[in-house]
């Protein structure tokens, strides 16, 4: 099982049309551009995806359509996490009826949380649905920063739940003092933040990246060339792309540079992002304009 968690997962957005709804055929697209690039995988219903903008209604639509549309190429990951467990356990429990590979469940936001309880958390989600559970470890969400003993606690405790989303920089740091742990080779660990610090996270002992970064055919080279052990030729992509995935992950507005990147791809018509999110202001695509240049020149194959 753990096998299938492994290389580039990328998690997808929530493209809308004009009138606001969820745009299906926009959604189709990204994920077909995306197997075009080699990913291992998808997560839906992530932070990238907007899911706190969305209504449960759309929830389960997206679901259908993402695992209708990968029909069992690669798997899926479906976020579900929830204030409370019985909550999250009920979404887990409909993703994976409808045919989801995983979840992806950040601690429960609650007053005064502590190690017991998130322990007690996904013990009682991992006794209930019988499916991998993918920690997701980000504090801006969860507002709780786990501990790598903590993490390395809940994959012995919780075999299900040796699959880590570690998102809480410095991402090298805490991957390396999670691999230094007892336990801790049993367990998959996905970089996020856009591929920023893939490569670092990489040789920390990652295993790969999970993140909603545009252009995953980057991502899927550096990971493909670092397993290969051409160290060199990872060294040279990665760092030649480092100003894309900076441009792209910059915070209040990251979501609808990725959008309109992706709109700039053809996948998508419309790089609108959901109230209160704030979209792409004049000076920002002047400055994507001019990263863009930049990369064409480069012989970027993809622009």
């Amino acid at each position: 099982m753990m096998s299938q968690f492994e290389g580039v997962f990328s998690v997808l957005p929530t493209p809308f049309s004009e009138s606001g709804s969820v745009d299906a055929n926009g959604l189709t697209r990204i994920i077909d551009l995306f197997l075009k690039a080699g990913v291992s995988g998808f997560t839906a219903l992530g932070v990238t995806s907007e899911t706190a903008r969305l209504t449960e209604e759309e929830r389960s639509a997206i679901v259908n359509i993402v695992l209708g549309h990968v029909s069992g190429r690669v798997p899926v990951v479906v976020g579900t996490t929830a204030e409370g467990t019985h909550t999250c356990i009920e979404h887990s429990r409909a993703v994976v009826s409808a045919g989801a590979s995983a979840v992806m469940v950040s601690p429960p936001r609650m007053p005064k949380l502590n190690s017991e309880a998130v322990i007690r958390h996904y013990k009682m989600l991992s006794d209930a649905v019988d499916t991998t559970i993918v920690v997701q470890d980000y504090p801006p969400i969860s507002g709780y920063a786990m501990e790598p003993s903590l993490l390395v606690r809940i994959a012995t405790e919780i075999p299900q739940a040796r699959v880590i989303k570690l998102e809480d920089p410095p991402t090298p740091l805490k991957i390396a003092r999670i691999r230094e742990l007892p336990g801790a080779d049993a367990v998959a660990i996905f970089g996020g933040l856009g591929g920023m610090y893939l490569l670092e996270e990489l040789l920390s002992g990652a295993t790969g990246a999970m993140t909603g970064f545009a252009f995953p055919e980057i991502l899927v080279q550096v990971v493909r060339h670092f397993h290969l052990r051409e160290l060199e030729k990872a060294k040279e992509i990665f760092y030649r792309y480092v100003p894309l995935m900076r441009f792209e992950f910059q915070e209040g507005i990251g979501m609808a540079i990725r959008k309109e990147i992706l709109r700039r791809r053809g996948a998508i018509d419309r790089s609108n992002v959901r109230s209160p999110g704030a979209n792409v202001d004049p000076s920002t695509q002047r400055a994507l304009d001019e990263l863009f240049s930049w990369l064409k020149a480069e012989g970027c194959p993809w622009i």
